[in-house]
């Protein structure tokens, strides 16, 4: 049984776009992650600057063009919600990663399959 060549065409043209797509995807959400860990490297190594201080140091907060005085809990508070939050966003973009992996894997898998059968 024999696949039309417009049908053939059109077959290899959607799973050739899904197959570029998800391969962008995957490209963007590794990059994400990336940029992710790099930040929850930075909260790691700040928290840890802020418990070597002694409790009553003035800590500066960047705000804008300026600076606010900010007690010690509230910046581990802070550093520790923002950790948490990156934590979370890596989880959903390991998820993401996976299953843009499958579709890649599965369109890729796809495209050999047709070009088998069209050839045969």
């Amino acid at each position: 049984m024999s696949i039309p060549n417009e049908a053939l065409q059109k077959i290899l043209q959607e799973i050739g776009q899904k197959k570029a797509f998800a391969e962008q995807q995957l490209l963007i959400v590794k990059q994400q992650k990336v940029s992710n860990t790099r930040e929850s490297r930075l909260i790691q190594l700040t928290e840890s600057e802020v418990d070597s201080l002694p409790q009553d140091t003035k800590v500066y907060e960047g705000v804008g063009k300026m600076f606010v005085c900010t007690p010690i809990p509230d910046v581990k508070k802070r550093l520790a919600s923002e950790g948490d939050k990156l934590k979370s966003d890596l989880v959903s973009l390991d998820k993401k990663e996976d299953y843009l992996e499958k579709t890649y894997q599965n369109s890729k898998s796809s495209l050999e399959q047709v070009l088998k059968a069209g050839g045969g």
